[in-house]
C-alpha cells in the first residue's frame, strides 16, 4: 500500500511537471538559430546582441518574478516589433521580420521597467 502511494506521488509530479513554464512559446524548447534572451527585475541577459538583418527569431525566457516584454525601437524611437507580455516563468518565441541593418535598441516596456535599466542593444548587420 505504501508503495502504490508513494508510486502514485510521483506519477503526478513527474505529469505536473511535463505541463510547466512554456507560456505561448508554442513546442517548448529552443528553437534552431534563435538568439536566447533571458528577462528579470530588471535586465536583459544578454545586454547586446548581434544578429543578421532579415527575420530574427528570439527565445524569451522570463526567469524574473513579474512579468515583461521585449520590444524593438530604431534609432529615431521608433517600434520596430514587439513580443507579448510574458508572465514569470514563462518562455516564448518572438519573430522580428524584415529588420534591416543598424543599430537598435531594445527594452521592456511595463511601467518603470526601461528606466530601471531593463533595456540593451541590438546591432544587425
Amino acid at each position: 500500500m505504501r508503495f502504490a502511494a508513494v508510486a502514485l506521488v510521483a506519477g503526478l509530479l513527474l505529469g505536473v511537471a511535463a505541463c510547466g513554464g512554456n507560456g505561448g512559446g508554442g513546442g517548448g524548447g529552443q528553437p534552431a538559430g534563435s538568439i536566447k534572451v533571458t528577462m528579470t527585475e530588471f535586465k536583459f541577459d544578454p545586454a547586446s546582441i548581434d544578429a543578421k538583418a532579415g527575420t530574427i527569431t528570439i527565445f524569451l525566457v522570463n526567469g524574473g518574478t513579474i512579468s515583461h516584454d521585449f520590444i524593438i525601437r530604431d534609432s529615431s524611437g521608433n517600434r520596430v516589433a514587439g513580443s507579448e507580455l510574458i508572465s514569470a516563468g514563462d518562455s516564448s518565441v518572438f519573430t522580428a521580420s524584415n529588420v534591416a541593418a543598424g543599430t537598435y535598441t531594445y527594452f521592456c516596456d511595463q511601467p518603470g521597467h526601461e528606466q530601471s535599466g531593463m533595456h540593451g542593444t541590438l546591432t544587425v548587420t
